[in-house]
């Protein structure tokens, strides 16, 4: 009976204790006084210990399980950056309050009643329905699982079902919270609203000169200038160092004679291929031909037409058939072939036009063939390059030296900032290479760099040649800049200035429609809003305040490009409620589930609290592959 047991590693009791417990017990976190308590495990609950190997497995599960969703591994270390060594603890001790529980609540389940709970679990079924033995054993040698471990494991999950179930197994959301939360997510609002921008702020005179310098010294950290920095580069790269000039004129034959059909078209011909897929269908082709019939009348007798049989203009390999491609192109033009054998049918053929295959010259080539074996002779001189250069720069040369040793090009271009932009702002050309620039701001004069990687076959060494430290602008650095900002925020504030008096004007009975003559502006409506929705017409900002009262609610907002809007609330619409409706069913299922969730780990909580539970530090770092206690 137990042999029938056993499958499903602990990322499978995962999942069934977040699917069949509603329990998170990730988050739980622990309780507890956190003490070095020795011995060979990493925590107790109670009386119940979790032994270093439980949980080492446990981590590397989880962390295997990460990799394999992200698409790389994960080590020990990178794993505890990412706090899952916390999440997995909290689990493993979520489950040890409830196991003890169970223990002392005296819970259980027959051997009958565990063979059918495996035996119907969905992970073990064959594809057709129906247990399937080898699926639970391999899922189990996957996940290193013996079959003793896994029944002892599900028995204790199921003895933590039925703790969960007593406690929340039937708690439902209340209609008046789910009514509540559908009517947060669905009910929709519509505004009327005027919009304005520079044109009603009027026109911005220009400061004196005391008040703009006055502006300038309580902003002066916006135009600070940030530190640049001057480097050297020195790319090795197969274009950097190919020299298509030194390719002779023989090896250039020689690559020329050997690329086939590269550098011109195939023979093609025009085939037409009639199947004959029975024996008296052959036999009566045959007949034909023997009465000197020709390929056409026979294409009429088996009842189709010429165009119906007609493959195409076709070269050699795009024939699958081998036989069919042999015999159409062994063919004369207009000749018709005797019965060919395929490989799913016997075929008639025949070639209504060929068309030679013809190859460029190599005079109109040979300057792309040059570069490219010229490239391709440059990617094997590159590894061996980069040891040399390696070799020098261990030797303590700079990259000039290096550059005249070894004839390579050393760029220097235009000192940049963090963002990689030069002085006037303008984008630095740069190489394509990852942490150039956060590598060259961590450096610094006089540090040998860490060489780095350039494209798939190339490499870039750089030197921080000057450092340019940050500092304050004087105002004539950037008067025009300067200006340009203060005269936003005088316009900024004259808008915001006109929103808050026709906010105000609303607030005291006026219409909308009022203001927005008196003004020159144009009453527009919008319909349809919801809290969570976006919309073009009104900013992100503004869905807050029109949601925040009755109809007849007023707020204003600003826009992208110094626009603002003054909004007032027109109409409320309630969504229908129907606690059996498709959306409002699956909210119900998740409101359910997070109650469910939270009653669980209260008293999970309570449990962990009460039973005790001790931490070893020492013994996690040892599995993590931290040192320290």
């Amino acid at each position: 009976m137990l042999d029938t047991l056993r499958a499903g590693a602990k990322s499978w009791i995962s999942k069934l204790l977040i699917g069949l417990l509603v329990i998170s017990f990730a988050i739980w976190g622990i309780s507890g006084d956190l003490l070095n308590i020795g011995g060979d495990q990493v925590a107790t609950v109670g009386d119940r210990k979790i032994s270093i190997v439980d949980f080492d497995n446990a981590y590397r599960r989880e962390l295997d399980s990460i990799g394999r969703n992200i698409g790389r591994p994960l080590s020990t270390v990178q794993g505890a950056a990412l706090g899952i060594p916390g999440q997995v603890l909290g689990r493993l001790v979520a489950e040890a309050a409830l196991n003890e529980t169970a223990q002392d609540y005296n819970l259980g389940v027959s051997d009958a009643e565990l063979v059918r709970l495996i035996q119907t679990a969905p992970s073990f079924q064959a594809p057709g329905g129906g247990f399937d033995r080898a699926r639970l054993a391999a899922i189990l040698q996957a996940n290193g699982l013996t079959e003793d471990q896994f029944v002892a494991e599900r028995r204790l999950l199921e003895e933590r079902r039925q703790i969960a179930d007593a406690i929340s197994g039937g708690l439902k959301t209340p209609a008046a919270m789910l009514e509540a939360f559908n009517r947060h997510a669905n009910e929709e609002r519509t505004v009327a609203y005027v919009e304005f921008g520079a044109a009603l702020a009027g026109e911005i005179p220009a400061p004196d000169e005391t008040t703009l310098a006055s502006w300038f010294e309580e902003n002066k950290a916006d135009f600070r200038a940030p530190e640049y920095r001057q480097v050297a580069l020195l790319q090795l790269t197969p274009e950097k160092i190919a020299r298509a000039d030194e390719i002779s004129a023989d090896d250039l034959q020689r690559e020329y004679d050997a690329s086939g059909e590269r550098f011109g078209e195939p023979e093609r011909r025009r085939i037409l291929q009639l199947a004959l897929p029975s024996a008296d269908a052959v036999a009566e082709a045959r007949a034909a031909l023997a009465e000197g019939k020709t390929f056409e009348d026979i294409v009429a007798m088996r009842g189709t037409t010429v165009e119906q049989v007609e493959l195409g203009n076709m070269a050699r390999e795009e024939l699958l058939d081998p036989a069919i491609a042999e015999a159409a192109f062994a063919l004369a033009e207009g000749a018709t072939s005797e019965i060919i054998e395929g490989r799913l049918n016997n075929v008639l053929l025949k070639v209504t036009e060929v068309t030679e295959a013809r190859k460029t010259p190599l005079d109109e080539v040979s300057e792309d063939l040059r570069k490219e074996v010229a490239l391709r002779l440059a990617e094997r001189e590159v590894l061996d390059l980069h040891d040399e250069i390696e070799d020098a720069r261990a030797g303590g040369a700079t990259l000039t030296e290096v550059a005249e040793r070894f004839s390579l090009t050393l760029d220097t271009p235009a000192a940049f900032d963090s963002a990689g932009k030069d002085a006037s702002g303008a984008k630095v050309a740069l190489p394509d290479a990852p942490d150039l620039i956060s590598d060259v701001f961590e450096s610094d004069v006089g540090i040998e760099a860490d060489m780095l990687q350039l494209g798939r076959t190339g490499f870039l060494w750089f030197e921080v040649r000057e450092v340019t430290p940050a500092r304050d602008r004087a105002l004539d650095e950037v008067r025009t800049q300067v200006l340009e900002a203060w005269t936003r925020e005088q316009r900024a504030e004259r808008l915001d200035t006109l929103a808050a008096e026709i906010v105000k004007e609303l607030d005291a009975g006026k219409t909308l429609e009022a203001v927005a003559t008196e003004r020159g502006l144009e009453v527009a409506t919008q319909s349809g809003l919801k809290r969570a929705g976006e919309n073009a017409a009104i900013p992100a900002d503004a869905i807050a305040g029109v949601f925040a009262g009755p109809v007849g609610t007023v707020g204003s907002a600003s826009k992208p490009d110094a626009q603002r809007i003054v909004y007032t609330v027109t109409g409320i619409s309630a969504p229908a409620f129907f606690r059996e409706a498709g959306e409002i069913a699956a909210l119900d299922t998740r409101l359910a589930d997070a109650l469910q969730n939270s009653v669980i780990g209260q008293y999970v909580g309570e449990r962990e609290a009460r039973l005790g539970v001790n931490v070893n530090q020492a013994n996690i770092n040892r599995v993590i592959g931290q040192g320290g206690s």
